[in-house]
Order: structure tokens, then sequence, then C-alpha cells
């Protein structure tokens, strides 16, 4: 039976893992064990400047009291760390300090932290386990579960990767009272799009209980991640190789990619994710899936959650919005594989969205 605060993700017999909800870190131990019966087994916490600062002291003392070597990489927190050097950089300490396959890393952080460090436990000795500790919203919601790691390239992002399953995702739900309203704003956008794509119950709870979850009354961080999670969860044991129903997860994601990438990433992930679901919802209501009333009720959730519902933006026009979508790694065919909504609640894969429809989606959010 599955436990309150504890959901299993497994796929055919292949892998399994735990989604772990707590309100500290001190139940990690006892679950690194679980899956760590060789305490002589050497522990790597990566994590950046700034989750260090919080939150690597306390991780570090609770793992010494039974892990002999506790090693820790931090690195300079932000997207423009999120590269190869950055890659190379732990793959050197891991050989220094002597990391062999059967050791562990733990990434602590948002989803820069989790996406580079499963990219690096895929890659080095040809595989390292690793267990994600989701610090931020954003990650919690949405980078830690699945399995996909990665990295930018150039001024690509997350163009390359790996899919890499964790062996467990403990998330410490306090955390997110130390996050900046930005941040938290932007994982909202994840959060919102799971109630869009798969659960209309979902979505409404997310409209109606608005108050008490941005004061973070626990009960609702509780229902709101958890609800999260498993959305998140039931589209990839499904499909976690992206081969189909996984596509979903990208409602929002192909304009919205475009404009974080044009905005040089001084835009969140969340806010760009926003914007595109706007877009991606006009479209949807222009072809006559929606209602104004419902293409009104999503801006108005959107914006409830201090997320934009329009982009003015000097160095950004439709064209050279539309222009970055085509990088877009969601193309098939030199088309985009777009997600559109049959209604709030039921998303689709639509092969058809031409160029002038992304446009009239972009120049919808322009014009807001």
């Amino acid at each position: 039976m599955e436990q309150k605060n504890r959901l299993p993700v497994t796929y055919e017999g292949a892998w399994s893992y735990d989604i772990l909800l707590e309100i500290s870190y001190e139940g990690i131990l006892t679950e690194i064990k679980k899956i760590s019966k060789n305490t002589n087994r050497k522990i790597c916490i990566v994590t950046d400047s700034r989750v260090a600062e919080i939150y690597l002291n306390n991780l570090v003392e609770i793992l010494k009291a039974d892990f002999e070597t506790v090693e820790t990489f931090v690195f300079p927190s932000g997207e423009a760390s999120k590269n190869l050097n950055t890659v190379q950089k732990l793959y050197e300490h891991l050989i220094i300090n002597h990391f062999e396959r059967g050791d562990l890393l733990i990434a602590l952080g948002g989803g820069v932290v989790g996406d580079l460090t499963g990219f690096a436990a895929a890659t080095y000795l040809r595989g390292i386990d690793f267990v994600q500790m989701p610090s931020t919203l954003l990650s919690q919601v949405d980078s830690s579960i699945g399995g996909k790691t990665g990295v930018d390239f150039s001024q690509y992002k997350n163009m390359v990767g790996a899919f890499n399953q964790p062996k467990l995702v403990y998330m410490n739900l306090d955390s997110l009272r130390s996050l900046p309203q930005e941040q938290f704003s932007s994982g909202m956008g994840e959060v919102i799009k799971h109630g869009l794509i798969k659960d209309a119950s979902y979505f409404q709870f997310l409209l109606d209980d608005k108050e008490a979850i941005l004061d973070l009354e626990q009960d609702d961080l509780f229902r709101m991640v958890a609800g999260s999670c498993k959305i998140k969860r039931e589209v990839v044991q499904n499909d976690p190789k992206e081969q189909g129903e996984r596509a979903l997860l990208n409602f929002g994601h192909t304009i919205g990619h475009a404009v974080e990438k044009l905005s040089d990433f001084s835009l969140s992930h969340g806010a760009c994710v926003a914007l595109g679901m706007v877009a991606a919802s006009y479209i949807s209501h222009k072809i006559g899936n929606i209602s104004s009333q419902e293409l009104d009720l999503i801006k108005k959730t959107i914006s409830g959650y201090q997320l934009p519902i329009g982009l003015e933006h000097p160095k950004m026009n439709a064209e050279e919005i539309l222009a970055a979508t085509k990088s877009d790694k969601k193309m098939s065919d030199g088309r985009v594989k777009f997600i559109l909504l049959k209604n709030i609640g039921t998303a689709y894969i639509s092969h058809e969205v031409d160029d002038s429809m992304l446009l009239s989606g972009i120049n919808y959010i322009l014009e807001k």
C-alpha cells in the first residue's frame, strides 16, 4: 500500500525508486542506508554555491554518522554553470578522490544541480548511482523525477544529456520556505502545467487554494507537491524515454524555451513556460478546442501565482521567437511536436501547428 509521503516509481521491472516527501533532512541517512548496504561506499554531495550556504553542512553531518567518506563538490549557482566545463571539473574531483562505480553521488539543489549531477553519474565510469535531493519547487515537481539529465551546449538548452534514473528522490518541503518569491513562482509554472495537461480537479485546487499555497501552509504544500509528483510519475512510467505520452509534459515549452534562450536566461524557466502556456492555450482556443472563458481562467491562474501572461522585451519580436523554436530538440521531421489542450485537464500532441499558428500564439503574448 502506498504511504502518504512515499510514491514508488517503477517501469516494467527495469528500474524502480521512491519519491519521498519529508519536512527535514533527518530521514535521509535511513533512506541512503536502504540503497547502500555498504557504509564504506563513498558519497559525493554535488551542490551549488547558494544551496551550500544553507544546507550543505547539515547534510554532511547527517551522512557522516554512518558513512566514512562524504566529499563535497560546489560550483557557482546559476544556469551559466550548467555546461560540460563544470561536468569536467566534477569528473576530475571524483577521479582525484578515487570514486569507483560502486560509490554514490547526491544532487542537492535545484534543476541545474540535478540535471548536471545526473548526467555526470550517467557517464562517469559508464554509470554510477545517484540520489536526487531537490531543494526548489521547480526541481521537486519536475526535473528530479523521470531520469532526464543533461547540460546546455553553447546557447542550446539541455542539448547534451542522457536518460538516467536516480536511486531515490528525497524532498525536504521545508526547503521551499527559503526560496525567493521568483523561484517559488517559477516552480508554479510547472505545477499549473500538470493540472492543465492531466487533471482538471488538481488545476481547480490550485485556483481555489491559491492563498494557502502562497502562504506556504504545510498541508497545502504537501498536497500540491504530491499531486504534481503523481502526475509526473504517471506520465514517466507510461513513457520513460519520451516516445509518446511523455511529450505532453512539453506543454508551453516550445515557445517558452525560445523566449528563455532569447532572454539569455534572464527570465526564469517558470515565467517562460507560463508565457508558452498562454500562447499554446490561445492557439488551442483559436482552433476551437477551449472556450474564451477557459482561456481567461488559465490566464487568471497563471497571473495569480505572480507569473507573466504577456511579454514585453526590447530585444524580442515575433519572428525571432519563431526562429528560435526551430532549434527546439522536440522537432520531428522538421516540424515541432506541439502540445495543445482539448480542454483543461486534457492535452494532446499535434503535428499540424504551422508557422502562422505559432506566430498567432507568439503575437498574443506580445500584445498582452
